[in-house]
């Protein structure tokens, strides 16, 4: 997507400890502008690592006490609308957005918006790990993980159990992000996080909402059959038992069309394939009809109008990282 705030394939460590200047501007540098306060300015210490991956950045932030905010102003000046998904490694936390609280203890995972004002307060020494992509690319309604923001998921067992520690080994390791294949890491990451999110908001949501439930199962079809080159609204309505006219208000609630929702979704699998050094061998055309675009020429001027470059060029600097 273009002007998005991630450079390409980079690995950060942080060498001596920051100061507090530094810090506050790296803070607004690495992430989203924010206003970061400190009652102990001159004793201050702090460390950023970060492993960055196209669109996908992972941060370990370990500082001394301190509050950061996300202000309505710096809101609106920002063009990036972006997830961060925390997980807490040491210390404790609070996190405040849309009116809830959660406070974040070692285990604890979490997701919030910058694109909505936001508070954390530290008032300890603390760890944490960040995981920030756009908003697609958690696949997930937009709005429905905004309802998430600020609530806590434990990671102690289960799924979350899971993401946790599979979260936690990267943090202690990030060099193991660097070059092509830490981009499947990274990506795999975020297919962990999408998935625990995706069980909540089924459990919290849908169970409730039979409109919304029957959206996912079309969804669950959709990306069943992204590469049929012919998935038109009509084939997908009469496959999934409904009139076109009702799943075109389903999509409707969520703020899209069918249409729109596909090529969306056939996009990002064409850039993730791009993006995969063990599919280097494949031609592009080949990524495009894989996932539907049956015009290779097509499939080139949309993905350029989407991401801002050709899909070659988006492969070779991908790969040459």
């Amino acid at each position: 997507m273009p002007g998005h705030p991630f450079p390409t394939r980079t690995v950060e460590t942080a060498g001596l400890p920051l100061g507090f200047g530094a810090f506050s501007a790296l803070v607004s540098q690495s992430f989203v502008p924010l206003q970061v306060r400190a009652d102990r300015q001159d004793a201050f210490h702090a460390e950023i690592r970060a492993a960055v991956h196209d669109d996908v950045q992972l941060s370990v932030v370990t500082a001394d006490r301190h509050e950061i905010h996300r202000t309505p102003e710096l809101v609106a000046e920002s063009t990036h609308r972006c997830f961060k998904v925390g997980l807490q490694l040491a210390g404790t936390g609070l996190l405040i957005q849309d009116g809830r609280e959660a406070v974040l203890r070692p285990g604890d995972l979490t997701i919030y918006d910058t694109d909505s004002p936001y508070s954390l307060v530290f008032e300890e020494g603390f760890s944490t790990l960040v995981l920030m992509v756009p908003h697609r690319a958690l696949e997930l309604p937009t709005e429905a993980v905004r309802g998430m923001a600020a609530v806590t998921l434990g990671g102690e067992d289960g799924l979350g159990g899971a993401v946790s520690h599979f979260l936690g080994d990267l943090a202690a390791d990030l060099d193991q992000l660097d070059g092509p294949i830490g981009g499947r890491l990274a990506r795999n990451a975020v297919d962990l996080v999408s998935t625990l999110y995706a069980r909540e908001l089924d459990v919290s949501r849908d169970a409730g909402n039979p409109h919304r439930a029957m959206l996912r199962r079309v969804q669950a079809y959709l990306e069943e059959h992204l590469g049929d080159a012919d998935l038109s609204p009509g084939a997908v309505a009469a496959a999934n038992f409904v009139s076109t006219r009702h799943l075109h208000a389903l999509f409707h609630e969520e703020g899209t069309t069918v249409s729109t929702w596909i090529r969306s979704r056939r996009l990002d699998r064409c850039r993730r394939d791009l993006a995969d050094p063990l599919g280097a061998h494949r031609p592009v055309g080949l990524v495009a009809a894989r996932w539907g675009f049956a015009d290779a020429a097509h499939f080139s001027r949309t993905f350029r109008a989407e991401f801002g470059e050709s899909p070659t060029a988006f492969r070779a600097r991908t790969l040459a990282a």
